[in-house]
């Protein structure tokens, strides 16, 4: 890849040229070395480059915003072209703005040369184990991929900004099948910095293929009643992002429907619920270094121990709002684990449901959640009873993190967030 610092350095002076008096940018290539994985081969080994660039230019209270792949001089003039259009054209904001200085950092994360021989064998391994352990799983694909990238971003205020990073990437899709039954698919995956581990011990990988095989044969459900969700890891972090979202985001903020508007230091969950991000856990693999504003990204509570500690802003809606500005625009979540195993929550369980997966549309400003339980399976007196399909949950996003049953002491780490299951009482499950 090349020098792109120099390149950075030839953007300023056609900036210069083109008379920018405050502007920011972010320039970053990329390289993907893939290999794809078919019924059980190997079939792709492939190389693709990526270029980027991104540029904001300010004029008086007017911004206007460009991107494209083009990072020729031709491509960065005309990136200069296409947002001094916008920026003339669009209307005025003075809470459009750029973060203030944030000195000059480089930052380096995970592995920047791969080992390719290393990074086979262990899809090899993994493929393997899955013959070995699983032999009614079928993979149908699998996507291995060693990622490295390195970013440069700028801003008039004297932030300089550079990133080095790599890492390794594993995905499956599989089913699972017995005679002429079958499942449906399922999907998981991680990313790592190393390639110490086997695959099959890696995020919540094994989880999945245990539970697609004990899915053969599902069963329906009839009638309707109100109990206790497992949420596992995974589903537990899509509940708390549509939460987070419809509660505490930029957006619900600034409209003025966030329910939880004026909770900054009261509580609004269990406290045993704290739900931070935190993009320099060693856990996370290529956690956020710098926001989409341009500050210096920093590890933040956004519910401790129960209570709001901040809305989730960033600097428009910040300025917007006259609320504090959240130094992170990412999604490196991390919850803080329990104190109970699971096997010893699914034992408290009267009736409810474990949730793999959950497959319905973005909840209201209310928080209300509708949609069907997927990969899911019913827990009668502590006891998981069989695999469910057709099977619908409903309920309040708000209330079910105050009626959480338990939380527990194991996490899964993919490489992207920190998340442990959470047992949350109050759900509406329905069968047909």
């Amino acid at each position: 890849m090349r020098e792109i610092r120099a390149l950075a350095d030839r953007f300023d002076t056609l900036l210069a040229d083109a008379k920018a008096e405050k502007y920011t940018y972010t320039l970053s290539e990329s390289e993907k070395q893939e290999l794809n994985v078919e019924n059980g081969g190997f079939k792709l080994m492939r190389t693709v480059f990526n270029n980027n660039g991104s540029l904001k230019i300010f004029d008086g209270a007017r911004m206007g915003a460009a991107d494209g792949n083009d990072l020729t001089e031709e491509g960065l003039a005309k990136l200069i072209a296409d947002a001094s259009a916008a920026a003339a054209s669009s209307p005025e904001d003075p809470c459009h703005d750029i973060a203030p200085d944030q000195g000059r950092d480089v930052f380096r994360q995970g592995v920047y040369e791969p080992d390719l021989d290393g990074f086979v064998a262990r899809i090899r391994e993994f493929l393997d184990t899955v013959a070995r352990d699983y032999p009614k799983v079928n993979i149908m694909a699998a996507i291995g991929s060693f990622d490295r990238w390195h970013w440069f971003s700028r801003n008039t205020n004297g932030t300089e900004f550079e990133g080095f990073g790599g890492q390794y990437g594993f995905s499956i899709e599989f089913s699972a099948s017995d005679g002429e039954r079958t499942t449906g698919l399922d999907y998981t995956g991680f990313s790592a910095k190393d390639l110490d581990r086997p695959f099959i011990e890696m995020g919540d990988v094994r989880r999945h293929l245990e539970d697609i095989q004990n899915s053969i044969a599902p069963e329906t459900l009839t009638g309707k009643f109100e109990g206790t969700v497992v949420l596992t890891p995974g589903c537990a972090a899509e509940f708390l992002y549509m939460l987070l979202s419809n509660y505490i985001g930029s957006g619900v903020v600034m409209e003025g429907t966030s329910l939880w508007l004026d909770k900054v230091g009261q509580q609004v969950a269990d406290e045993r619920l704290t739900v931070s991000l935190k993009p320099y856990d060693e856990r996370i693999v290529n956690g956020e270094r710098g926001t989409g504003d341009g500050f210096r990204s920093e590890d933040v509570t956004l519910i401790g121990k129960g209570v709001l500690k901040t809305h989730w802003l960033n600097l428009y809606a910040a300025n917007k709002t006259g609320r504090p500005v959240v130094k992170n625009t990412g999604f490196d979540l991390v919850v803080d684990p329990g104190d109970t195993p699971c096997a010893d929550i699914i034992a408290s369980v009267d009736k409810g449901l474990i949730l793999g997966g959950f497959s319905g549309g973005e909840p209201g400003t209310n928080g209300e959640f509708s949609g069907v339980a997927k990969n899911s399976f019913l827990v009668e007196n502590g006891k998981v009873k069989c695999a469910v399909t057709e099977t619908m949950v409903n309920g309040n996003l708000g209330e079910i993190v105050k009626h959480i049953r338990a939380i527990s002491k194991e996490v899964c780490a993919d490489g992207s967030s920190v998340v442990p299951y959470i047992a949350v009482d109050g759900v509406v499950i329905s069968g047909k």
